[in-house]
């Protein structure tokens, strides 16, 4: 709440004038009764109220306090209140999460049911499935860190590395968090957008704490996969540590999920290269509820017809078509048809030019898309434009529109990472070509063809599988192999990472 009134502000604050002027006008225009209205003949209250003609409006609330009110509504509405910075929609639009599992015995312990190394397995693909379309990564760690799997969308990759990780795949015991924090965070440093990093452990060591209060850290979770009455009390040293218990429902997942967001939108509302998001839009349902009372009997204020009917011959700029006109904007029904995936509608209705490249890149529509940003003098178009050439293929023009984005901001990461990707693409392109067309893709010259059969390539051969004392694996025969397989496997990767780390 409080990163609300830190970063709440009007996008056009001289709108908020007319708030007093409506106020000023509602009380000019408004009926008031006098203290001694009732009783200025000298005749008592109630001979005064048999001998008056026609009904006192003994109202509280009047029409011209609803008019009011809708009024001040729409003035702030008007002044664009703003508290969060609008995502670039070319760019991944949700934050991406590196979650960190410790490995070791204690882990393995019941008192969790089954334990807490399947509670925090199952905890971890439940938060993948709320995470539905954002990037997760997994690291590994007991007496030494790994990175199990990068950023992926796909929980099917991660699903199987979790059942895998066991204390048998770990190459060094221990309990070294420190060495997975570092790992986490150049994970996250690789990412184009702002993201986090959840710790699900059972016990931190009191020597870690230094490492998790080091400056310029993403932000850091802590699930705590532990009864309750297991207590951590180092995580309290660490500044800012979210700290959240295993629950046996969804809670934990949607305070992790929360802080997650909340994360990514601290990060996104100190960049300054994207724009605020007018939240104006909220305060036209109660405004129109207010309207509504218009229709009510004794409640129509004739006059008010007066602005409607000019408001409806007023001229207007670029409208869409039909009825819808009435009541949303060009670029709202292009939002209605974008939040639905209707990209090529959006396409055919958008009146800004952004909105309008993006929502042809996403129908797949790219030339157009590229043809619309590269008439946008903007950094942000000049991206859009090199993705959509990249998209159709086009990375010569790409690398143009890259380098056209890095000159109007030089500080543009995503610009500088899709150039380089660019230039990679196109020198394996060119230089596969070369190689096709002088036959050096096969290791030899174009005009010095030979062919052998020295090792049987290409000759039918047979192998003949032992069959004495064979049978058929069981499910569970199977499914164990498999499992043993991909923990022996990962043991030898983290094995290999260690003699790495070593050289």
């Amino acid at each position: 709440m409080s990163q609300f009134f830190d970063l709440f502000h009007f996008l056009r604050p001289l709108w908020l004038i007319a708030v007093p002027v409506v106020l000023i006008l509602w009380w000019m225009v408004r009926p008031h009764k006098t203290a001694g209205q009732s009783n200025e003949s000298g005749i008592a209250p109630h001979l005064a109220a048999a001998l008056r003609v026609g009904k006192v409006d003994e109202r509280r609330i009047l029409p011209i306090d609803g008019v009011a009110l809708t009024a001040v509504l729409i003035a702030i509405a008007v002044a664009g209140p703003a508290w969060t910075r609008v995502p670039n929609p070319l760019i991944a639009d949700t934050a991406p999460l590196v979650v960190a599992l410790k490995v070791t015995p204690s882990m393995q312990g019941t008192d969790l049911a089954p334990s807490r190394a399947d509670r925090a397995r199952f905890k971890i693909l439940d938060l993948i499935a709320e995470r539905a379309g954002a990037r997760t990564a997994l690291v590994a760690y007991a007496g030494t860190a790994h990175r199990v799997a990068p950023l992926t969308e796909d929980p099917n990759i991660l699903r199987p590395l979790l059942e895998s990780l066991t204390p048998d795949a770990m190459p060094v015991d221990g309990e070294n968090a420190p060495a997975a924090l570092d790992i986490a965070a150049s994970i996250l440093s690789d990412a184009d957008t702002p993201g986090a990093i959840l710790f699900v452990l059972d016990d931190l060591g009191p020597t870690a704490v230094e490492a998790f209060n080091a400056p310029d850290l993403p932000p850091v979770l802590f699930l705590i996969a532990a009864p309750d009455s297991v207590t951590l009390p180092q995580l309290d040293r660490i500044d800012g540590a979210t700290i959240v218990r295993i629950s046996p429902d969804d809670h934990d997942i949607h305070q992790i999920e929360r802080r997650v967001r909340a994360a990514y939108a601290a990060a996104l509302a100190g960049d300054e290269r994207l724009r605020w998001e007018d939240r104006g839009w909220w305060l036209a349902w109660p405004a129109a509820l207010l309207i509504l009372l218009w229709f009510r009997r004794g409640w129509t204020m004739r006059w008010v017809w007066i602005i409607v009917l000019a408001s409806a011959f007023a001229p207007s700029g670029a409208r869409a078509d039909g009825w819808v006109d009435w009541f949303f904007t060009p670029d709202q029904q292009g939002q209605i048809a974008l939040n639905r995936k209707e990209y090529a509608r959006a396409g055919e209705v958008f009146a800004d030019p952004y909105l309008n490249g993006y929502a042809k890149y996403k129908a797949g529509q790219y030339e157009e898309a590229a043809t619309v940003f590269a008439g946008i003098a903007t950094a942000e178009a000049a991206f859009g434009e090199g993705m959509a050439h990249m998209k159709s293929r086009g990375y010569r023009p790409a690398i143009a529109a890259f380098e056209k984005a890095l000159e109007r901001q030089p500080d543009f990461p995503e610009a500088q990472h899709n150039l380089e990707v660019a230039r990679y693409t196109l020198d394996y392109i060119e230089d596969a070509r070369e190689q096709s067309d002088t036959g050096e893709d096969s290791g030899i010259g174009a005009d010095d063809v030979v062919f052998d059969n020295d090792e049987a390539r290409g000759a039918t051969t047979q192998v003949e599988a032992p069959s004495e004392d064979a049978a058929p694996l069981t499910a569970d025969q199977w499914i164990s192999s498999i499992d043993t397989n991909m923990t022996q496997f990962l043991r030898s990767r983290f094995l290999m990472d260690n003699a790495g780390d070593n050289q």
